[in-house]
């Protein structure tokens, strides 16, 4: 586990937490799953519980979400009116194919890197940015010209410019806020990055004509468009720290959405 989280790697945390009968492994037993669903520390059982688990992990990479799986002989699950696959009141059933005929309720938790918000600049906004996104649970990258480093005493990582290094299993979210210096730089930079959204401090004037050199430059139209802006929610915001706020209320908007979606999803219809 501190292995993967050093190096922001995600993995899926199993935990038996009740057994019922006669099973290999008993509450408390613990395994680590990696992304390619290979156990790779620790045990929670046999082959009886190991596709399950390893089916539940796979799904939990993919939304984020924990699950609790129940392990039973089929006709336990007969008499609870499910069938392997079924979910009832948060609870996933399995069946358990094994001679023992024992029950296994299992914990699985995605354990995923933090999101990484990669800052663009010096300005009030960009430093107002810096003090609230750990608050929020992201990491941050300041991506500026170490003169102006001074600025973020202690705050995340500091890169010379706008050469960021994107290697890496994190999430990352960039808002560029360098308000006249280098704006263009960081921009040509920025939209050859991996990142699930690039936003852009300033107004929709500016950022065309920004994305328009780039065009003229060669920077393809698909690209231009990852460029959103101006960054944030419309709060009404007039203070750096507002519209800091604005930008990272956006960017909790985009983060949960998958997981909003799938909450509605699994909602019970009153139909």
């Amino acid at each position: 586990m501190s292995r993967f989280q050093n190096a922001s790697e995600p993995y899926v945390l199993a935990t038996v937490v009740r057994t019922i009968s006669v099973t290999a492994a008993k509450a408390g037993a613990k395994a680590v799953i990696d992304r390619d669903g290979e156990i790779v520390g620790g045990w929670i059982g046999g082959g009886c519980a190991r596709a399950a688990v390893i089916r539940a992990a796979r799904a939990a990479f993919e939304d984020g979400e924990t699950r609790l799986i129940s392990l039973q002989p089929e006709e336990f699950l007969a008499e609870l009116g499910v069938k392997a696959g079924d979910e009832r009141e948060g609870v996933q059933f399995a069946r358990n194919m094994c001679p023992s005929q024992g029950t296994m309720d299992i914990f699985i938790e995605p354990v995923l890197p933090r999101p990484n918000l990669v800052i663009c600049g010096a300005s009030p906004v960009a430093l107002a940015l810096a003090r609230q996104a750990p608050t929020i649970g992201f990491d941050i990258t300041i991506c500026a010209p170490s003169e102006d480093h001074p600025a973020f005493p202690g705050q995340g990582r500091l890169l010379d410019g706008y050469g960021l290094d994107a290697t890496g299993n994190a999430d990352n979210y960039v808002i560029l806020s360098t308000q006249g210096r280098g704006d263009l730089a960081a921009l040509e930079a920025m939209v050859e990055q991996r990142a699930k959204h690039i936003g852009f401090v300033g107004s929709r004037r500016k950022i065309a004509a920004l994305k328009a050199k780039l065009s003229e430059k060669g920077v393809e139209t698909q690209k231009l468009e990852r460029i959103q802006g101006p960054a944030g929610l419309d709060l009404g915001a007039i203070t750096p720290e507002e519209i800091a706020l604005s930008i990272l209320a956006e960017l909790v908007q985009i983060r949960r959405q998958d997981q909003r979606v799938a909450a509605t999803d699994n909602t019970p219809s009153n139909d």
